[in-house]
């Protein structure tokens, strides 16, 4: 538990000190208290129940003022809420590695599969856009609740040399915040990105001027998300982690999925053989950066359940939020409490 005002914590001292005051009390009390013949007698009569009820009242009261003083430092607790999550981009490789029939039928069939399911199950409210990366990044499909256009998109993939994925984070980000004035065209490799006649390219010159940014804390963002999955090391393009940098300096969460073995393997193509291997090592960085996670997968059902997992973590989310309101119920409740039980043996005492 944390607290918004903690100086405010100081006041507890005073709870030890009423505990010796009450002390004191009672001790004063005995003194003037009428002497029986004999007080065994007496303590035997009121048994250890009595004794200890009549202290009761009084304890409640106490917890009730620590209650309130902890009210008065405005706590906060981490607890978890459905998730207000807004848009999701999801960026997935389609690199010539992701033809391999290691998986069947292949990779990029798989990923189609896993991708589909988790439109299928996606959060609700949630819009969803989605970037293709191979050798340059685009955006195939702005962000949307339709359905049908998200999973027609994810048909449309095809195979491209090349793996960049840094070009496929700051395309996401541009996504995300199309009045940022993010350059792609200085931020990705020289001479721009160009998609295929079937992607949607973006054109640094038709965004608006860029507002003033001020970075905020690492995963603060909660409504904007980007799923990356990726099957190999980037081969071309900007550093992925600058472009984590980014999107963690916006608070953007970019979870990262490593689809396949670390050892990696060779991939044959049009005559050519390729030897691709993951690159955990980045991945797991940049997920760290953006304060996200990073999941592995090396089965197409594996892939599947690692966008299950994924739809469950945006659904619920984790964040602070202030328990005052529960902690002043919490006093007022333990100050009609030892009320209530005070007023009840007082009248069952006059009977």
């Amino acid at each position: 538990m944390n607290f918004l005002w903690p100086q405010m914590l100081w006041a507890l001292v005073a709870a030890p000190l009423l505990v010796a005051g009450y002390v004191l009390w009672l001790r004063r009390r005995k003194k003037y208290a009428v002497r029986f013949s004999s007080l065994d007698l007496v303590r035997a009569a009121l048994g250890p129940g009595e004794r200890i009820r009549r202290h009761l009242p009084p304890a409640l009261l106490l917890l009730s003022l620590i209650a309130m003083i902890v009210a008065l430092a405005r706590p906060t607790a981490l607890v978890t809420l459905p998730s207000q999550q807004q848009t999701i981009v999801l960026a997935i490789d389609v690199s010539l590695s992701m033809g391999a029939t290691d998986v069947d039928p292949n990779r990029l069939s798989a990923a189609q599969i896993a991708a589909k399911s988790f439109i299928d199950e996606r959060p609700p409210n949630a819009r969803i856009g989605i970037v293709a990366f191979g050798g340059n990044a685009a955006l195939v499909q702005p962000p949307t609740e339709d359905k049908d256009k998200l999973l027609a998109a994810i048909d449309r993939f095809d195979l491209q040399r090349g793996t960049a994925t840094g070009s496929a984070l700051y395309v996401a980000l541009a996504t995300l915040f199309p009045d940022a004035g993010i350059d792609l065209e200085a931020l990705t490799v020289p001479g721009g990105f160009y998609g295929s006649s079937r992607t949607r390219r973006l054109d640094p010159v038709e965004k608006a001027p860029a507002k003033p940014f001020k970075p905020v804390p690492a995963g603060s963002n909660t409504n904007q998300v980007i799923i990356l999955m990726s099957d190999g090391r980037r081969t071309t393009g900007p550093d992925p982690l600058d472009a984590a940098k980014m999107a963690a300096d916006r608070g953007v969460r970019v979870f990262t999925v490593g689809f396949g073995t670390a050892e990696g393997g060779l991939i044959g193509f049009e005559g050519w053989s390729v030897y691709v291997r993951l690159d955990e090592e980045t991945l797991k960085a940049v997920a760290d950066v953006t304060r996200a996670e990073y999941f592995n997968a090396s089965t197409s059902a594996e892939l599947r359940k690692v966008y299950r997992d994924l739809n469950s973590k945006l659904v619920l989310e984790r964040k602070n939020v202030e328990v005052t309101s529960l902690m002043t119920m919490a006093a007022a409740l333990l100050v009609l409490l030892a009320l209530g039980l005070s007023l009840w043996w007082s009248s069952r005492n006059l009977r």
